[in-house]
């Protein structure tokens, strides 16, 4: 569906040496255009909208969150990513998707789904990248910046994953303009869970919004 009503461009996400940097690497690909993002993506996307509104013309951040506010818990999560980034470089891809799907999480993604066989395809250098420089202790929090966004933003989040829906309610408070928060039947992986819903969603919201 949703390509069938979007032109879609999948954009890698680009080694770069600090968090912005490659939020911005993404706008210089992207161009200008509606941003999804999920998890991980979300906040680079988050990024790119604050650094250059010029570039998105709308957003939709999926089980995303503005990163972590509280000093002691970002400097927490950078020694728990710096854990996971020695184990994924000593014990390999396979090994280290295994214990990372096996968090409650993700208890609700199908043994099956979509995407699972691409994300094993990735290096184990890349995997430790993108932790080390790309998780949420690593950048800088955006709480602060909320209110400064003006295009519209739809939050998304999984009818069971309390965790992110509350963050996500919490975003939306300190946005002034045109966002909503559009909860979808599912957990925390919405991409591999319900990719058909979600793809709707987006088509329609990009449908609007472009």
């Amino acid at each position: 569906m949703l390509d069938e009503s979007c032109e879609v461009v999948s954009l890698d996400v680009p080694v770069r040496d600090s968090f912005e940097a490659t939020a911005t690497a993404i706008g210089t690909r992207g161009r200008r255009a509606v941003y999804v993002g999920y998890s991980m993506g979300g906040r680079l996307a988050l990024r790119l909208a604050l650094d250059r509104p010029d570039l998105v013309q709308g957003l939709v951040l999926v089980s995303s969150t503005a990163g972590i506010a509280e000093p002691d818990a970002r400097a927490d999560r950078v020694v728990a990513d710096e854990t996971l980034a020695e184990s994924v470089e000593r014990d390999g891809v396979d090994t280290f998707l295994e214990r990372w799907l096996a968090q409650p999480l993700f208890a609700t993604v199908p043994s099956g789904a979509a995407g699972l066989a691409e994300r094993r395809g990735l290096s184990a250098s890349y995997i430790a990248h993108c932790l080390r420089v790309l998780g949420a202790g690593a950048m800088d929090p955006m709480w602060d910046r909320l209110a400064e966004l003006e295009m519209p933003i739809a939050l998304v989040t999984g009818t069971t994953d309390a965790k992110y829906e509350k963050l996500a309610l919490t975003m939306l408070e300190r946005m002034r303009g045109d966002a909503v928060h559009v909860r979808l039947d599912g957990g925390h992986a919405l991409p591999l869970e319900q990719p058909a819903v979600l793809g709707g969603f987006v088509a329609s919201f990009a449908d609007r919004h472009r």
